[in-house]
């Protein structure tokens, strides 16, 4: 007798469906894959700070691409709102991140500026 027969079912959910990664090793596998190619893209050493902001939509579209070819069509039926949406987002994440580099850079003037604007 299979000692997997006496669990109950669901347990092992990742092997019903299929291209599921099975292990953490499938799935650092996947970021890795990522950030492997981010470097060859970029030409750096380590993966570009974009990677940290727009990491979910990159690894989506990493993943879809490997799985899938995209036809031009395919990529013109896009929901527009939820496109706004996510690029919103994006542009949060972004000013943000601009406004942390301006307090690293000159935490004086950040500061100043910011109490100017205030009073």
């Amino acid at each position: 007798m299979i000692v997997t027969h006496s669990y109950w079912s669901g347990l092992f959910h990742c092997y019903e469906i299929e291209d599921f990664p099975r292990t953490n090793n499938d799935l650092e596998h996947a970021f890795g894959m990522l950030r492997h190619h981010q470097r060859l893209c970029t030409g750096r050493k380590v993966a570009p700070s974009s990677l940290v902001i727009r990491g979910s939509v990159k690894l989506a579209c990493a993943i879809a691409t490997k799985l899938h070819s995209f036809t031009a069509s395919d990529l013109a039926q896009v929901d527009i709102v939820t496109w706004l949406e996510l690029r919103s987002q994006l542009q949060k994440h972004h000013k943000a991140r601009i406004e942390q580099y301006r307090f690293r850079r000159d935490p004086k003037a950040y500061l100043a500026n910011l109490e100017s604007r205030l009073l």
